[in-house]
């Protein structure tokens, strides 16, 4: 039974092992809703969007994350806790085991590619043992016409088989779960867990690796937009920063809200079809566009509804990590084909629970580099007893679980592209003021939307003593002035109202980032180093 909504082409799964044809090619997101309900794997909202439950896993699992260590990578990669080696004959063992339990399963089966431009599309075949996870990958993708599909060819393919459990002290992993890349053979394997968001990370962490070295391509873990006067606009950050919030503006049109592709023509292409958004706390009058977008194609995730079918967006009952993957034609205010030129400026999203940053600052080129390999945020803990102290977080290139080479590749390809292009570097603190987490108040939206916007109109000035001070801890450059922004709210020390607690703070998170720089240094240039915080001086 080989069913299909796309009829103009029959496949085959043979040469992956799959003997049977028990399977639905490219099916319409419709058929696969209608599937996973029918299969009791999912309910529907409201409005008609499809919600589902990951089950054990509601996000990545950092260390259930291997590549094979062959020919291909063994010299190349960045070998530790990030990239973790896998030997390729447990590998060959352990994907004979996915494919005889897949060949008892009803299977999936989409078509798609990766990369907006042309230069650089990567065909790609996903087999699913889930109706939705296949669903993600129609949404996450980008979707190729039937007209491509006629002589389409996969490069790599990914065997997703959330149902089947590794046997770790025979298979090699570390528990029951994994997530594997072998680029001799072109796959991505996973298993043991039902998270989407792994399906796309292992292409795109492929593609983080095929990009630099053979490409001469910066691959970014970042959100972009692009404004009226084709200007393009970088935002990076760690989940939580406001990457998809921010680049999604009325006033610009949005490439896309996580993985780009930086080209030596200096323009920035977009590797998905899709976005894949927090919806912790979601309202319609916050962020508007990401909440229009849920709607029937849409697929929500660990979230919780009531037996109306309404969503509570507060309840993080299943998980913090409550999220929403949708197709990016679901946003109005889009840029067809997902491609940039022209790129003016880099945003730089961290969520400083310590309160001592910023709210916007202007980055000189060393500062830039610096801040780019350190990747920080800020975790926050419960507040079971009182306040707890926030957790600094640092994310090598605001996304080391997904970067197989070395961070300094990726800051030195970085800082050679702000030299030449010229672009304006901001880092900008979305999180407290006022003092740190359980004193301060997160910074409110409207005021971060006002200086993004300023900083791309050019509203913040020219750099001089009169309208930029320099902090003193970081160094960074902070104006004094943003249109549609309180003065006060500018300079972080001032709402503290306490300058001891706050250079105390400053410089005890100053620490932590000479700190975490420390595995860096020797890899670093000197023009890199130096452009980190003042040591602690008390």
């Amino acid at each position: 039974m080989h069913s299909s909504s796309y009829q103009s082409k029959m496949i085959s799964l043979k040469n992956y092992g799959i003997d049977h044809d028990n399977f639905h090619y490219q099916e319409s997101p419709q058929a696969l809703q209608k599937a996973t309900i029918d299969l009791g794997m999912g309910a529907e909202t409201k409005n008609g969007t499809l919600a589902v439950n990951t089950g054990e896993f509601t996000g990545r699992s950092p260390q259930d994350r291997f590549i094979v260590k062959d020919a291909i990578t063994k010299d190349r990669i960045w070998w530790g806790s990030v990239n973790i080696p896998f030997e390729p004959e447990k590998f060959t063992a352990l994907y004979d085991k996915v494919i005889a339990y897949l060949n008892t399963k009803e299977l999936f089966v989409r078509d798609c590619y990766a990369c907006a431009d042309p230069e650089y599309k990567l065909n790609i075949r996903v087999i699913n043992e889930y109706p939705w996870s296949n669903m993600f990958a129609y949404n996450m993708f980008l979707r190729p016409t039937d007209e491509e599909l006629e002589n389409f060819s996969p490069e790599w393919t990914v065997i997703n088989a959330p149902g089947f459990m590794a046997n770790a002290e025979e298979d090699g992993t570390r528990q029951h779960n994994f997530a594997i890349l072998n680029f001799t053979e072109k796959i991505a394997l996973i298993g043991g867990t039902g998270y989407t968001g792994e399906i796309k990370k292992g292409i795109f962490s492929a593609l983080n690796f095929i990009l630099p070295v053979f490409k001469e391509t910066l691959p970014m873990h970042c959100s972009s937009n692009v404004g009226e006067d084709g200007d393009t606009a970088i935002f990076f950050g760690l989940s939580g920063t406001g990457k998809t919030t921010l680049s999604t503006d009325p006033n610009r049109k949005l490439i896309g809200d996580d993985e780009h592709g930086w080209t030596s023509r200096n323009t920035v292409f977009n590797f998905e079809g899709g976005c894949y958004a927090k919806v912790i706390n979601l309202s319609q009058e916050q962020e508007p566009e990401i909440y229009n977008a849920i709607k029937p194609g849409a697929i929500l995730e660990n979230v919780i509804l009531d037996k109306d079918g309404n969503v509570d967006y507060a309840d993080t009952s299943i998980t913090q990590n409550t999220r929403v993957s949708y197709p990016i034609y679901h946003i109005d205010n889009i840029q067809q084909p997902s491609i940039g030129k022209n790129v003016k400026n880099i945003f730089f999203l961290t969520a400083d629970a310590f309160g001592v940053l910023p709210p916007i600052s202007k980055l000189t080129p060393s500062q830039a580099a610096y801040h780019f390999i350190s990747g920080y945020t800020a975790k926050v803990a419960g507040t079971e007893a009182g306040v707890v102290e926030p957790q600094p977080s640092f994310s090598a290139c605001f996304g080391a679980p997904f970067m197989p080479l070395h961070p300094t590749k990726y800051a030195e390809m970085l800082s050679k592209k702000m030299k030449e292009t010229g672009v304006a570097v901001w880092l900008v603190n979305t999180g407290w003021t006022g003092g740190p987490y359980g004193v301060g108040t997160r910074m409110k939206l409207k005021y971060t939307r006002a200086m993004i916007s300023a900083a791309l109109n050019g509203d913040l000035g020219l750099y001089s003593y009169d309208t930029y001070h320099i902090h003193s801890v970081f160094g960074v450059a902070q104006p004094r002035e943003c249109p549609g922004v309180p003065t006060s709210v500018l300079s972080p020390r001032a709402t503290w109202n306490n300058d001891e607690k706050y250079y105390t703070t400053a410089f005890k998170l100053s620490n932590a980032f000479r700190e975490n720089f420390k595995k860096f240094e020797k890899y670093a240039n000197e023009e890199i180093r130096r452009g980190g915080p003042q040591r602690y001086a008390f």
